[in-house]
């Protein structure tokens, strides 16, 4: 799949989310490239365009080790469960060194998690998922971009 196809999926993605769970799951999703160590945005949306990258490494906080971990395939994903504000909820892998990080800045995944219609919004997440592992995202050439959608 190409870069093009997973910014649209993962907008379909969220907007069923969202209605699935009645409110906004994640306000923040973003596309990075972690190829030789270096961190590069690909897609971006979100209240933190100028400050997201900046913060990165921060914000990584519990799911650093979870995607340093090589028993992670593609349309596989991570949750922590107590990341707060700017920490990133979750992980999903979307190519070789490719991953969509999700966020809600004003919530923590256990917060979002007991809400009882998270079991619904879950759905469209794992659905994605699938489409990942069937379809994984490529990147050919240079198409690294930082662009608020």
């Amino acid at each position: 799949m190409t870069l093009d196809d997973a910014k649209s999926r993962i907008k379909s993605c969220a907007g069923q989310m969202d209605a699935r769970y009645g409110k906004t799951v994640f306000d923040e999703w973003a596309v990075v490239s972690l190829a030789e160590n270096k961190a590069q945005v690909l897609a971006y949306i979100g209240p933190r365009n100028d400050d997201f990258l900046r913060n990165f490494a921060n914000d990584l906080g519990t799911l650093r080790s979870e995607l340093h971990d090589a028993s992670y395939g593609v349309g596989d994903f991570a949750f922590a469960r107590h990341g707060v504000g700017t920490s990133f909820e979750a992980f999903m892998v979307l190519g070789v060194g490719i991953y969509l990080i999700c966020n809600n800045t004003h919530k923590t995944m256990d917060m979002i998690a007991k809400d009882p219609q998270w079991l619904s919004a879950q759905v469209s997440f794992a659905e994605l998922s699938e489409e990942i592992r069937s379809n994984p995202l490529v990147i050919s050439g240079d198409t690294a971009f930082f662009k608020k959608n």
